[in-house]
């Protein structure tokens, strides 16, 4: 790899990390906001926690995947819920999705909603979770409550300029030198198109959070969860994949390989879902946006994915996480060979 191509994938790299790490901040500034709404106690209705549980669960990143969990644990919403929040949930790579091919992203998170629907009120049906409360615990929580957080504290917005620390001052630089080049077209598309303009709005509203949150937020949340814990992460898988695929193409034909070998592929793709973690989704979604992998081999990698989301679930009930695998990999396995066979 020249000097050059180095430079083009560092860049991109860079660009979807502060796509993604500018809505893990937003999401992050809105989950404190409305403290206490992720884990109000639902309603006495299976169907309904479901529903709900899918759609915290395509809420990109891993609060919505998280707070299912929580609640799960608390025997608050049943085994079904708990899988339809894992299958319809994409971890971080829903917020590189949503840069890298936004049309295709929605669709994703449209048909992956409805599988996980169907396959909660399936399972509902079925079993009536009569095997899977044995292991749950009480007393977990994935995110303690927390005091209220004033966000917009306008008596103190002067003095925290006025005292600014280490954390707030990387912050803003780092989103202003973002900014400037998104702006002058070192980053992000060439021409001012929709996808440019979202990025500049979603940098222009994380600047305006990082400067005038308290800073206690900005230590424990942004700093303390989403730049320490996610942001090298983040860039290291982003840039590792596109520096991998860059060899593999370069030096293999992969795509005729691919090509003649879709099932192994889609195989390996819900094999390597298993893994509790963000990052080697990306691969999927970097090989279909070069076009070597059809949809459905990345809708079924999507399905058995779940970011770390799962985690905190695998730390608690370890028959729940591994009935909640199964399931995932049975589904996805499903999909994956009927898309192969009739699309």
């Amino acid at each position: 790899m020249d000097l050059q191509s180095l430079a083009h994938v560092f860049k991109h790299a860079l660009m979807i990390t502060g796509f993604v790490l500018m809505m893990m901040l937003i999401i992050d500034y809105i989950n404190v906001q409305t403290q206490g709404v992720w884990n109000r106690k639902l309603q006495q209705k299976e169907w309904l926690q479901i529903i709900l549980s899918a759609f915290l669960g395509v809420i990109p990143g891993c609060l919505g995947a998280f707070a299912v969990v929580s609640l799960y644990t608390h025997r608050i919403v049943s085994f079904a819920a708990l899988v339809a929040a894992m299958i319809a949930t994409f971890g971080d790579e829903a917020f590189v999705m949503f840069a890298m091919m936004p049309e295709k992203a929605l669709i994703l998170t449209i048909i992956v909603f409805a599988v996980a629907v169907f396959t909660g009120f399936f399972i509902l049906l079925v079993s009536k979770q009569k095997n899977q409360d044995s292991d749950r615990s009480y007393g977990f929580e994935v995110h303690e409550k927390e005091t209220e957080c004033v966000c917009f504290p306008k008596d103190k917005l002067f003095a925290q300029i006025k005292h600014i620390n280490f954390e707030r001052t990387l912050l803003i630089a780092g989103f202003l030198l973002f900014i400037i080049f998104l702006v002058a077209g070192e980053l992000g598309p060439e021409e001012w198109d929709w996808k440019r303009i979202t990025f500049l709005a979603g940098g222009l509203v994380t600047l305006f959070i990082v400067t005038t949150v308290p800073d206690h937020f900005l230590k424990e949340h942004l700093w303390g969860h989403v730049i320490k814990k996610h942001l090298p992460r983040i860039f290291l898988w982003t840039f590792g994949t596109f520096v991998f695929i860059h060899f593999i193409e370069g030096f293999l034909d992969i795509s005729n390989w691919i090509q003649d070998n879709q099932y192994v592929i889609l195989i390996i793709a819900v094999l390597i879902g298993i893994i509790p973690e963000s990052g080697p989704h990306l691969v999927f979604i970097t090989l279909f946006v070069n076009g070597t992998i059809p949809f459905s081999i990345l809708l079924a990698s999507s399905i058995v994915q779940d970011g770390h989301g799962a985690i905190p679930l695998l730390a608690e009930s370890k028959k729940g996480f591994i009935y909640m695998k199964l399931i995932n990999i049975l589904v996805g396995l499903i999909i994956g060979f009927i898309g192969l066979f009739f699309f």
